[in-house]
């Protein structure tokens, strides 16, 4: 190097060259300080020793201090031949460029490393917070200023009140005052005081005591001996026409659902581990208790079905594809719930108005099936007296039997005293107990625009064309008023016979019906009379069984013969004169007994339907139509030959 610098000046002409190898010097010096600046001089020499060119690193050769530029940069150990003077340039861009990527990955590094930082010192800063937030929770509980003042402002709402409703105190409190249901009370009773006690189904009207009557009972078998149910056996109550089915089953109040810990969320902390959570639900509730359902026969099918499952199990199993029983995290209860369900051994009680043919017959062949009896006017007054004793009220004479008329559901007559007492009290103006007078009754009847429950009314006197038949609607029995016109026809065959069209076809076959037994038993032929035969009011007659009444209305008005109009006859007309079985003999007695009827003619072949109790009413069966002539006319009857 020496020999090359005197040659250069020893000669003029080299000054270019002179320069050149100046800026070189200047380079690798301004490589090796951005060098030490990424590493530091003492790794510098460190890693100079350890590639064997800590010699040339210090030697005043440039190429030498190029070549260990070169091995520094890039870490090579292996040995490389000096390079030449016209090799340097291209070797320095290239250490140029790797020292450009190292300070470039340094930077983006640098760059990470201090997001990481922030980002660690936050969740740092985050955790301590949790931590001192769960050490003043311990150590204060979960209360603080704002939850305090909300706590008592609710605290001081609850000391005040209005009043209790006139219903809460109207409602019976023990199962003696359950009125006009002795006998279905009475068998709900023993059932659930069995040692072995059944589901049951409450047939029965609205307002007549189902759902009172499932309630007191528990309470009257729990204080029986030997009775299934302990002191705090459960009522759970639920109205069926609230529930229905979940496709995706996240949601069920009667037979539980499971969490999901992505989609609905569980406890925060099992959400965190993917934990699903089940949640039992009211069957659970009901363990060792009773679970009503009011409206049972409202009921999602898809859940009656699921229901069946648990009548039969006792238990309420749940699934979800979360569920890992190999989860180190899982807590004991869920895994129990998972693997042994929950249980649910109860006693059903439904309630419905539906008639028993459109409840799933699955559910009925598990139950017990009790029909409670519609109420009576003497009933409603025995209810309206009973509530005006809790209530501390006299009544005017008269007052319940007015009520009587309008209603025949319990929960209406209770409603209905309730709005008399309420006008009673404002007319009383709070200085004296109130006595609810007929006035304050009537009052209600115009607000309400109420009318009387039945419209048709018994007499003792007889009257031509004109009969009661009885009909049936759901638990209800109703009476029927048939009244038939007869007059001789302007010709001898031209007679025509009209019977209202809203009656319905098989009232008229009815009426054909009666046309062929008047001619065999008179020899009259209808076709020579003008015969009009109506349903007053206009109601449909959806079966046979008024075919006798359309026959004796018919034979009174051909033979001017009056009928008492304290009967009723209910049955299907045979074309050969034979009285036929009808359905629902028991409401159609019911319904006889509402408008005062006092005797009811049904057929031969419904006298095991007839119930023990008639509530008064006389019940005749007969065979034919002979019979009831006999009876109601007091007269047999000769055939004209």
């Amino acid at each position: 190097m020496k020999g090359f610098f005197e040659k250069i000046k020893g000669k003029t002409d080299l000054g270019p060259k002179f320069r050149e190898l100046e800026q070189l010097k200047r380079q690798v010096n301004a490589l090796y300080n951005v060098l030490s600046d990424l590493y530091g001089s003492d790794k510098i020499v460190l890693r100079a020793g350890k590639l064997n060119v800590l010699k040339m690193m210090r030697s005043e050769n440039l190429t030498e201090q190029v070549l260990a530029l070169k091995k520094l940069v890039f870490e090579d150990p292996t040995p490389d031949t000096v390079p030449g003077m016209d090799e340097i340039p291209a070797i320095l861009d290239e250490i140029g460029e790797e020292l450009a990527d190292i300070i470039a990955r340094r930077t983006v590094e640098d760059d990470l490393d201090k997001k990481i930082n922030e980002r660690m010192q936050q969740r740092h800063e985050e955790y301590v917070r949790e931590i001192k937030m769960q050490i003043i929770k311990e150590n204060t509980g979960p209360e603080n200023a704002q939850t305090l003042k909300k706590l008592a402002i609710l605290e001081k709402l609850d000391q005040k009140n209005l009043t209790r409703r006139a219903l809460d105190v109207l409602r019976p409190a023990a199962i003696d005052q359950i009125v006009g249901q002795e006998r279905p009370v009475r068998s709900l009773l023993s059932k659930l005081a069995s040692p072995f006690p059944q589901h049951i189904i409450l047939y029965g009207p609205p307002g007549v005591g189902k759902t009172t009557a499932a309630r007191l009972a528990l309470e009257a078998a729990r204080a029986l001996p030997n009775s299934p149910f302990n002191q705090d056996a459960p009522f759970i109550e639920v109205n069926g026409t609230t529930l229905r089915w979940d496709p995706r089953e996240s949601t069920n109040p009667l037979l539980g659902s499971v969490h999901d810990p992505i989609y609905q969320g569980a406890r925060r902390d099992l959400a965190d581990s993917g934990i699903p959570e089940p949640k039992p639900g009211l069957v659970t509730d009901a363990h060792t208790g009773v679970l009503f359902i009011d409206e049972v026969g409202e009921l999602d099918p898809i859940l009656q079905s699921k229901l069946l499952k648990v009548l039969e199990d006792k238990r309420v199993f749940f699934e979800s594809s979360y569920y890992d029983p190999a989860d180190a995290n899982l807590p004991r209860y869920i895994k129990k719930l998972f693997e042994e369900g929950a249980p649910a051994d109860f006693i059903l009680i439904g309630a419905t108005t539906r008639e028993p043919e459109e409840i799933n017959p699955a559910i009925r062949s598990r139950c017990a099936e009790i029909y409670f009896e519609p109420l009576t006017p003497a009933d409603i007054r025995e209810i309206v007296y009973q509530a005006a004793g809790r209530l501390g009220v006299s009544l005017q004479e008269g007052v319940a039997e007015v009520i009587a008329e309008y209603t025949i559901e319990g929960r209406k007559a209770v409603n209905f005293l309730a709005d008399a007492y309420a006008i009673a009290c404002y007319k009383a103006g709070g200085n004296n107990q109130p006595v609810i007078v007929l006035d304050d009754v009537y009052e209600v009847i115009q607000v309400s625009r109420l009318t009387p429950y039945t419209c048709r009314k018994a007499g003792g006197e007889g009257e031509v064309g004109r009969i009661f038949g009885l009909g049936v609607s759901g638990y209800l029995g109703s009476a029927l008023e048939i009244e038939a016109m007869a007059f001789p026809a302007g010709r001898k065959g031209g007679g025509v016979i009209r019977f209202n069209e809203t009656a319905g076809s098989m009232a008229k076959d009815s009426v054909f019906n009666a046309a062929s037994v008047l001619r065999k038993l008179t020899g009259r032929d209808l076709h020579d009379y003008d015969v009009h035969v109506n349903v007053v009011g206009g109601g449909r007659i959806d079966g046979p069984s008024a075919g006798v009444a359309i026959f004796l209305a018919v034979y009174s008005a051909l033979e001017n013969r009056s009928i008492p109009q304290d009967i009723a006859v209910t049955g299907e007309l045979s074309i050969q004169g034979r009285v036929k079985a009808v359905g629902g003999v028991p409401e159609k007695i019911y319904g006889a007994k509402q408008c005062g009827v006092k005797t009811v003619y049904v057929p031969w072949e419904n006298q095991k339907d007839v119930p023990t109790d008639t509530r008064g009413v006389n019940v005749v069966t007969v065979v034919s139509v002979e019979e009831i002539i006999e009876h109601v006319f007091k007269t047999s009857i000769q055939p004209d030959n």
